[in-house]
């Protein structure tokens, strides 16, 4: 049975069919570029890279923005009034972008080591596919920014960040906040 929002979910990713909007998205990427980077690295702290994100991930990502379906002030306000057309746009712009390279340096073995355990018994690689490119409507998590990582990690458990789908809230709900970080911190750096 689908929920309300998975139907309109499905609703809108079926609209979005139709062409692209090109002034939209010319129009609307500085600001976008400005926090998530022009070449697909977020420069700021807590904020998303959204290089070689997939596109039906980042399509649902602004359609929940648009509707408040997910909630932050500026995505809201920069979400607002954009048709299903510049959706697509920029859903299908964002997927092009470069993936954002992996921290670079010295890696701490059991960090590493604790991580890939966590990964295997929560079965995160089932979904976001064993090099964590994500696929479809899941999102790419390899070589995000360790901060944003552990910040969605920390929302999804709290509630403070809800999905399309409860997925997340009951794979989070038993993992400890070292669970977090270790989680992080290996994403960051998937080779």
């Amino acid at each position: 049975m689908k929920t309300p929002l998975r139907a309109a979910l499905t609703a809108a990713i079926l609209f979005a069919a139709a062409p692209s909007n090109a002034d939209a998205l010319h129009d609307r990427l500085p600001a976008c570029v400005s926090c998530h980077g022009d070449k697909g690295e977020s420069p700021n702290p807590d904020t998303p890279s959204l290089g070689a994100q997939q596109s039906a991930y980042a399509l649902t990502q602004l359609y929940m923005f648009r509707e408040k379906l997910r909630k932050s002030d500026v995505m809201n306000q920069m979400a607002q009034g954009m048709t299903d057309d510049d959706l697509r746009a920029f859903g299908d712009y964002i997927a092009k972008l470069p993936a954002p390279p992996p921290v670079a340096g010295a890696e701490d073995a059991a960090r590493i080591a604790r991580a890939k355990d966590l990964v295997a018994r929560n079965r995160c690689n089932s979904c976001h596919t064993p090099n964590f490119a994500g696929q479809d409507q899941v999102p790419r998590i390899a070589d995000q920014r360790e901060d944003y990582l552990l910040k969605a990690l920390r929302e999804y458990k709290s509630g403070a960040r809800t999905g399309y789908d409860a997925t997340m809230a009951e794979v989070v709900a038993p993992l400890q906040e070292q669970d977090f970080a270790d989680l992080a911190y290996y994403l960051a750096r998937v080779h």
